[in-house]
């Protein structure tokens, strides 16, 4: 496997810088533009990796490629390359892993990149929440995974026309030694066939092509300019438009970028700077507005090139999305910017957890006691396919068929995200197995005060906490919180639920919920919708207290 892009040197930035800009919130800002409105220009591309096989599913390359370390053993916590769970609802097949089974008790499976449908799965999502053009991903061919990238240059084409969605080949020089000759080679009797297609992108009546990597100030990427200056020149000169993925600091030829690459990255036709991994807060990327992209714009129209900066939707691992507030900021950055185009980084990046392809929503749709954060990872519930929902109005806002708004529009859940009816278990009576002495009752986890809590008799697993909701009615989710400034920690739980509450049975789990002070100490866990009047937790451990502990319990309708 190619080195992973994380590894990148990371940036230092401080301060906001949103405040200090002028207030552009009726439309995007003109940008000279060098080139017209094409399959880049004005568009939202998105980067498609393709590169995940499972055995089994005829591959070349064999194995379990990208989703584990070792390929020829089944992914598993111990063997495993993903941070990131994908919902795999609208898969016609999954290959069954070495995972614990998922928290709601469904098999943990993982689709393989190598099945057409699950390509076509990916290409009607884009074509569905406005993605109008992929960059298919391609490492050296000449080694083992060649036959297997071929193979999806030919799949990702068909996928691309039958949904009607544009794609271009997007090369990544990553430990490529010899790339200044086989790029050439690949390109000239292989990869070059594809653009007889009418879903082959084109820009200014030409190919596109990128290339990723030049410049880059790391031992992956060691070439000299001169070299690389001759790969852009010779794909000119086929008559490809030729889009450069080069450094954060490219222009200045500084931190991730080596000095003495301004020919080199002044020949593209467009720019993408990278940006995955430079920053995680909102202030970072308003830092990152005003110091890199606007002067990074200047130069681009300067020198006639177009501008297509990254945008990414957080890392979801890492707790970065803040349910959608960092993807929209970064999306509304770039669009008032006046950027001519954007890549969204990336499409199916499960592996560094920035995917916006639909991923687990709760922990029952996530293989449990793994630490694998799902979309409701900071407490607020959020839709499988929320990140492909807000490409959408990204894309439409860069179109100009949305106001320019730093307000994202987009809900976590369709309809706004609050079920019918509120908190069903507010205010309602509770018990419990029993409770630590002192103030620490069942009922203090429905008073609607996150200070307050219940804790169970210490040292005396398992111990349970329930709640009477008055009447029998459908419940299908439920959020847990403990006091928001205490330390992490994990606690082992199940759901049950029942009708006269004597008798139970398991609605979720047991699984293991993550507490987390950086993402609020909140758990959401969801569940196919049940009728009962009883929810009862039941706690069998816990990481930072011997004992079970509850400060919110709230129970919400399907």
């Amino acid at each position: 496997m190619a080195p992973t892009r994380r590894t990148l040197i990371r940036s230092v930035v401080a301060g906001s810088a949103l405040a200090a800009l002028p207030d552009l919130a009726l439309s995007p800002t003109p940008a000279a533009a060098a080139s017209p409105p094409g399959d880049v220009v004005g568009k939202v591309s998105v980067g498609y990796q393709g590169w995940f096989s499972c055995p089994g599913d005829g591959a070349p390359i064999g194995g379990w490629w990208h989703w584990s370390r070792d390929r020829f053993q089944s992914p598993s916590p111990a063997n495993t390359t993903i941070v990131s769970w994908p919902d795999m609802r609208e898969y016609d097949r999954g290959y069954p892993t070495a995972y614990p089974n998922l928290g709601d008790g469904r098999p943990a499976t993982l689709f393989s990149s190598y099945d057409q449908q699950t390509v076509d799965t990916h290409f009607r999502w884009m074509r569905e929440y406005g993605c109008d053009t992929a960059a298919l991903q391609r490492f050296n061919p000449f080694g083992d995974e060649g036959p297997t990238r071929d193979a999806m240059a030919v799949k990702v084409r068909s996928a691309a026309e039958r949904f009607g969605r544009k794609f271009y080949v997007m090369y990544d020089v990553t430990g490529w030694t010899a790339m200044q000759s086989q790029i050439k080679e690949d390109w000239a009797t292989k990869m070059s066939a594809h653009t007889a297609s009418p879903a082959y992108a084109r820009q200014n009546g030409k190919p596109v092509v990128c290339v990723w990597g030049f410049g880059f100030a790391d031992d992956g990427r060691p070439f000299a300019p001169a070299a690389c200056l001759d790969v852009v020149r010779w794909l000119k000169a086929q008559g490809c438009y030729v889009i450069g993925g080069v450094p954060t600091y490219w222009r200045q030829g500084i931190n991730d970028s080596r000095p003495g690459f301004a020919d080199v990255y002044h020949a593209f036709d467009m720019l993408s700077p990278w940006m995955v991994g430079r920053t995680g807060t909102l202030d970072g990327l308003d830092w990152f507005h005003a110091n890199v992209n606007v002067p990074d714009l200047a130069d681009c129209a300067a020198h006639g090139i177009d501008y297509q900066p990254c945008v990414m939707p957080g890392d979801l691992s890492a707790g970065h999305r803040r349910h959608g507030d960092f993807y929209w900021r970064h999306l509304y950055n770039m669009v008032r910017l006046g950027a001519q185009g954007l890549y969204v980084s990336m499409f199916d990046e499960f592996n560094e957890g920035n995917q916006i392809a639909k991923t687990s929503e709760t922990a029952a749709a996530t293989p449990a006691g793994t630490g694998i954060r799902a979309l409701d990872e900071d407490g607020t519930a959020c839709s499988a396919d929320y990140y492909l929902r807000i490409t959408a109005d990204g894309g439409r806002m860069l179109k100009g068929q949305l106001a320019l708004t730093a307000v994202r529009p987009t809900p976590p859940v369709t309809g706004g995200g609050q079920p019918p009816g509120g908190d069903l278990a507010a205010g309602r009576p509770a018990s419990a197995s029993s409770q630590q002495n002192g103030p620490f009752g069942a009922g203090n986890a429905v008073d609607g005060d996150r200070g307050t809590y219940w804790e169970s008799a210490n040292g005396a697993f398992p111990q349970w906490w329930q709640v009477d909701l008055g009447a029998t009615g459908s419940v299908a989710r439920l959020v847990l919180a403990l006091p928001a400034g205490w330390e992490a920690r994990t606690q082992t739980l199940s759901v049950q639920g029942g009708t006269d509450g004597t008798t139970f049975t398991t609605l979720t789990g047991p699984v293991g919920v993550r507490f987390d002070p950086a993402t609020g100490n909140q758990a959401t866990l969801t569940f196919t919708a049940t009728p009962v009047r009883y929810l009862r937790v039941r706690f069998t451990g816990n990481t930072g207290w011997p004992a079970g502990q509850l400060a919110q319990l709230s129970a919400y309708a399907a």
